[in-house]
This record gives C-alpha cells, structure tokens and sequence, in this order.
C-alpha cells in the first residue's frame, strides 16, 4: 500500500512520520506548503507536486484544517487512482464529509475522525476512527502503528463522533477561556482562579493544559467550530458554536498581533496565558 498524506501539518506529519517509521511506504509534497511545513517534514520522502503525490498512491489520507478539506479533495479528485482509498482525517461535519466524498467518484471513500494529538516517536498515537462501507479497506494502517477504529453508520459516523468530541474539550476550552477573561477585565481574575483551585481542581488542570495549547492552534479552529455549528443543525445550542468560532478568530488575531509586539504582555493571549499560569 502507497500512502499519500495532505498535508505536513502538525498532525499529518506526524502520521506520516509513525507510518515510515513502522515500515510504511508514504510520501507528502510540500507544493504551496511554506518553511514551517518543511521543517516538519524533516526526512519524510517528498514527492514534488500534489498531483504527483495522489496519482501514486493507492491511499490518500487527507489532514487538513477542515476550511481546506473540501476545496482540496475537488483540485485532488483528477488525480486519484480508479478505486484508490480517500480517507478524509478532518474535522468536518457529517454533510461536509458527505460532500467531500461526493467529490470523488472515483475513490473509496472513507470519514475519519481523529481524537487524540500527534503521535510521537513511541506511545499509542490518537484514535482513528473510521466510518463508511470501504472503512476496512485500512485495516492495513494498525500493522504500521495507527489505532484505527472502525464504526458503524456509514459516511458521516466518524466525522459526528469528531464533532460531538470536540465540541465539548474544545468548546469547554472555549467557555473558560472568556470567563478567565471576562473576570480579568473587571478585577475577579484572583479571586475565579482561588475558587477554581479550590472547588474544581480537576477542570483547573484541564484548563492549564488546554487553554495555552490553543492559542497556536486557535485559528485552526474557527472553521471546526463552524463545522460543529452545521453539525447541530436547527438545535439552539448551535449559535453557540458560532460565536465560538468567532471567540478563537478573536484569539488569533491577538496572538498574531502579540507576536508583533515586541513584549507580549498584553491583549487577551498574554492576559489567560497569566490566568491559567499560575495565581493572577
């Protein structure tokens, strides 16, 4: 099995890296990717182009942020192999993950949803689940150090369960992030952080853990809280979700603009970088 990984990323890197350690054969391109992406690939093997990259593969396992899953299945899907497996590994709502398979009518098409960060150099990995009538056909990958779990209910079982997850670790995130805020910005910041300590030490340690790990990530994001929005349909819990999505760009751009300052101790990154750190 031939595998492609769309893209270098934080994430797919990471894959890639476990497979070619296990002995898999795979490959990236780092066409359009910039530096960031390059150091990550260290020394995967690289193919020049994305169009070289799938039309040589047998499995194309697309990690993306999910704003670019859909747009970059369709530039891929000329490419692909008769009968070629494309798993999508993003974190996209069940009639997103069905539009991305309706893109490719030449694939098997299988909904992945990750749980679970990067996978190191040794350790377990995240879970991968998988859905869809082809799911088994990547059985293959847990010979190569991937937990791949595969679920029932079709296109879109995978990508609910990613959705549902995620909307409550990363929307918890979400939630005590503005309140840190929000009590920083009217003088509570000392006392919220003595309750917290005090009254929920377990959700204290979630949130200094959770909250610094997202501010490189926040933009990422913003498009999965969309996706978690559309994924709750007409149910009012939805707007949530939404306003969620707009609360992490609001965060990325503080954090792009704190990284111009030439001492960041300000705006909203610094001030729950302070919260969560230790007492304010």
């Amino acid at each position: 099995m031939r595998i492609a990984v769309v893209a270098p990323g934080a994430m797919g890197a990471a894959i890639a890296r476990r497979l070619l350690a296990r002995g898999a054969d795979v490959a990236v391109t780092l066409e359009g990717r910039g530096a960031a992406s390059a150091a990550r690939a260290g020394d995967l093997p690289v193919v020049t182009s994305e169009a070289a990259l799938v039309a040589g593969a047998d499995t194309v396992l697309s990690v993306l942020p999910p704003g670019e899953a859909q747009s970059v299945a369709r530039r891929l899907a000329p490419f692909l192999r008769d009968g070629a497996i494309y798993a999508d590994c993003n974190a996209v709502s069940p009639d997103t993950a069905r539009a991305i398979a309706g893109e490719l009518p030449r694939a098997r098409f299988v909904d992945i949803g990750i749980i679970g960060g990067p996978p190191g150099a040794s350790g377990p990995g995240p879970r991968l689940y998988a859905s869809g009538e082809h799911a088994a056909a990547l059985a293959p990958l847990r010979d190569w150090g991937i937990d791949l779990r595969a679920i029932e209910g079709g296109i879109g079982a995978a990508s609910a369960l990613k959705m549902s997850y995620a909307g409550i670790t990363k929307g918890l995130t979400a939630l005590g992030s503005a309140m840190a805020l929000g009590a920083t910005s009217s003088g509570a910041a000392a006392a919220l952080h003595d309750e917290l300590s005090a009254s929920q030490p377990e959700l204290m340690r979630y949130f200094a853990r959770s909250v610094p790990d997202m501010f490189d990530k926040a933009y990422r994001w913003v498009a999965e809280m969309e996706e978690i929005a559309a994924f709750l349909g007409a149910s009012p819990a939805a707007p949530i979700y939404a306003a969620m999505a707009r609360f992490y760009a609001d965060v990325a751009q503080d954090r792009a603009a704190g990284q111009d300052r030439a001492a960041a101790q300000a705006g909203k990154v610094a001030d729950l970088a302070r919260f969560f750190a230790a007492k304010p």
